[in-house]
């Protein structure tokens, strides 16, 4: 197969779709590489979402073919009978745009900016010989470091300049376009090994940077599109080999807790802060000072009036508030990091036991039940009411439509009916709905007490229908209350609130606000039990203690004697009590 000489828009799609592909097939190794202690996501997930983003808006042009193919090499593009190739200006505005748009988490948006510098070469050149594609990668690389307000080396900014230098050396006389990425892509691998010398943090995790992974694999993927040679496979698992261990992976090893850890470590910013931001490109130097006060890991790429803004910060309201005076913020994310790695947590471990069900040797039900949980003990009650399959989440790790239709397909019952458990989770469940090849129904129980009470009127042998309706009318009648912390100061109907605080909430929203757990947990009970009602149930969590219990059943023991009190361990995260009243 000869090997091109210079690229033309049809072949930089088919490079994006390549890439896109080969970051989903490394997805998993490049997030097992991600070591710092507060990570807002994994690496490869994030890149392989913005690129899914790149993808998508690459499909809507004319002349566009299957992006989602495994043919990626060279060679004229299957667009369909009587459509012409499209330009090169029209490819590179949407790589540009649908990268901005649909970047994830601080990696996301790094490589954006490298897209976009590579891009804006390409579409001013309007072809992709040698000398252009070097320019191109410099452009990608000068973009990406501007973009970042404190620039680290031994990460994806150092393998990027690396892979521009490599290209440049490769300019000459007789230069050609395999030539220069092929230096490029040498260059880039050798920085990409020398990253542990340059960032601590990479030696003593036994590996090397996670968005420099990331960001060869593009090079790769430039190399298919160029002379046809095969995507690099991803590496089996290796029990053996080093992986980087997250912030709750070093509490596990006896470390102290995600939070301390996160502290000793220096990155003590709890919060991800992200949002796309409308405004003349004129205000963003002065915003970018702002930030510079109230975080790190701040990234700001974008131009002509839309920008998309990253920060790990304490101060959310200031991080926010400061879009206000260069434009409008939207599509505003905030992701508490210490909270995302404790439930990271549970989830492995969950998926590391394996998956829940029923004895396979006894009868299959009409109707089998799926819910969305995580805790042993909270997993272990959903088991002895009936749930065949459990599945992996929570409020900040919600389960994509694909791993829950991914159960339900397993399940040998002709009916299934979901428990989403989390208002979060119920519109995913709805779409398995539409997707499953079986009878699915949800019924919409926002949290865990309300799944057990549904489950009271399961009936395997009924249908889907038949069980959706009585199951969804159980869980209504069960007063639900949970007690959490604040992690952040607010203010609300009950006055307001400091970060630290510990929130009794209802159906209806924050009820009570206490500087104690056990007192929030029984203020909740004050204000949620009525005359009429004869059992609290309490499910205890992470961060539950024995002296709380009590405090909590004596205190029902004088105020309401009548009521019977059952305690379980639920062993869910971030929630220290559920509570069901009947």
């Amino acid at each position: 197969m000869e090997a091109l000489g210079e690229l033309t828009g049809a072949d930089v799609a088919r490079a994006l779709g390549a890439y896109h592909h080969v970051l989903r097939l490394h997805q998993d190794v490049i997030n097992r590489l991600n070591v710092f202690p507060v990570p807002d996501g994994d690496t490869g997930t994030n890149m392989a979402l913005t690129l899914e983003a790149v993808v998508t808006e690459l499909s809507q042009l004319e002349g566009i073919g299957d992006l989602g193919g495994n043919d990626f090499g060279p060679g004229p593009a299957d667009n369909g009978a009587g459509s012409s190739e499209p330009e090169m200006g029209p490819v590179c505005q949407a790589i540009a745009h649908g990268s901005l748009m649909g970047a994830r988490g601080n990696s996301g948006v790094i490589l954006c900016q490298l897209l976009r510098g590579f891009t804006r070469v390409l579409a001013a050149a309007d072809q992709g010989g040698p000398g252009e594609v070097a320019e191109a990668l410099a452009a990608a690389s000068a973009a990406a470091r501007e973009a970042v307000l404190r620039p680290v080396e031994g990460t994806i900014l150092t393998v990027a300049q690396a892979a521009a230098v490599g290209a440049e050396s490769a300019t000459g006389d007789g230069a050609t376009l395999v030539g220069v990425l092929q230096s490029a892509r040498e260059t880039a691998a050798e920085a990409l090994a020398r990253t542990p010398e340059q960032l601590p943090v990479l030696a003593q995790a036994g590996v090397v940077d996670a968005g420099g992974t990331g960001y060869l694999l593009l090079l790769d993927s430039l190399l298919t599109a160029v002379d046809g040679r095969p995507l690099p496979e991803a590496p089996a698992p290796d029990p053996n080999a080093p992986v980087a261990l997250t912030a709750t992976e070093r509490a596990d090893a006896g470390e102290g807790d995600a939070a301390e850890w996160i502290e000793g470590s220096g990155a003590h910013l709890r919060y991800e802060v992200m949002y796309l931001l409308d405004a003349p490109d004129a205000t963003v130097p002065a915003f970018k000072e702002v930030w510079a006060g109230l975080g790190d890991s701040i990234v700001v790429v974008g131009g002509d009036g839309l920008w998309n803004c990253h920060i790990h910060t304490n101060d959310v309201g200031p991080s926010i508030e400061a879009a206000l005076d260069a434009g409008r913020p939207r599509n505003i994310r905030v992701t508490d990091l210490i909270e995302q790695m404790e439930e990271e947590r549970w989830v492995r471990e969950a998926t590391a036991a394996g998956p829940v069900g029923d004895d396979e040797t006894g009868p299959v039900p009409r109707t089998a039940v799926v819910a969305v949980a995580n805790g042993e003990g909270v997993g272990r009650i959903f088991r002895s009411l009936g749930v065949h399959h459990l599945v992996s989440g929570g409020q900040s790790m919600n389960p994509s439509t694909a791993q829950i239709l991914a159960v339900v397909e397993s399940v040998p019952s002709t009916d299934v009916i979901l428990l989403p458990n989390n208002d979060n989770i119920r519109p995913v469940a709805m779409q398995v709905c539409e997707l499953a090849t079986k009878t699915v129904r949800v019924v919409p129980t926002s949290g865990i007490v309300e799944g057990f009470a549904a489950l009271l009127e399961y009936d395997p042998e009924a249908g889907a229908d038949d069980n959706a309706a009585a199951m969804a009318g159980s869980a209504r009648r069960v007063v639900a209350g949970e007690v959490t912390q604040a992690v952040r100061d607010a203010s609300g109907p009950m006055g307001p609130i400091k970060a630290g605080d510990w929130l009794g909430i209802s159906r209806d929203g924050v009820e009570v606000v206490d500087e104690t757990l056990a007192d929030a947990a029984c203020g909740l009970l004050g204000k949620l039990l009525r005359d009429d009602h004869e059992l609290v149930t309490l499910i205890e969590g992470d961060g539950s203690g024995a002296a709380d219990t009590r405090h909590i059943t004596e205190w029902l023991g004088e105020n309401r004697s009548d009521v019977a009190v059952e305690v379980h361990h639920g062993g869910q995260p971030l929630y220290p009590y559920l509570i069901s009243i009947e």
